[in-house]
């Protein structure tokens, strides 16, 4: 349902499951993916909070907080959590990602030599 065209219908469903039980992390977890496939970026970006202060070391919830907020531009608060992500994972996606906003970091600050 989220990965498909029905992340609203499935935002639906978690709602009032969510405000019975807030600390379903699984739940949560789901709804901030659908949020964030809605681009719903503020919303996705609520829950994934939450979630990094119940469980700093969730890898899947950094890197998506990161993702988030490199969606809306906030490339200097994106890069700690997608580096976090990177470090704990090492996974290549993680990796790319850090390296994409680092470059963008770069850009808009005008100096490509800010990479190192």
């Amino acid at each position: 349902m989220i990965e498909g065209s029905a992340p609203l219908e499935a935002i639906a469903l978690l709602d009032p499951v969510l405000q019975d039980a807030p600390e379903a992390t699984g739940l949560r977890t789901l709804r901030a993916w659908a949020y964030f496939k809605s681009a719903q970026l503020r919303r996705a970006e609520a829950d994934l909070h939450q979630l990094v202060e119940q469980s700093p070391t969730d890898v899947w919830a950094r890197f998506a907080l990161g993702r988030v907020l490199e969606r809306q531009s906030r490339y200097a608060e994106a890069l700690p959590h997608l580096r976090l992500a990177a470090v704990m994972s090492g996974d290549a996606e993680h990796e790319a990602g850090v390296l994409r906003v680092e470059r963008r970091l770069a850009e808009s600050s005008g100096s490509l030599d800010d990479l190192t």
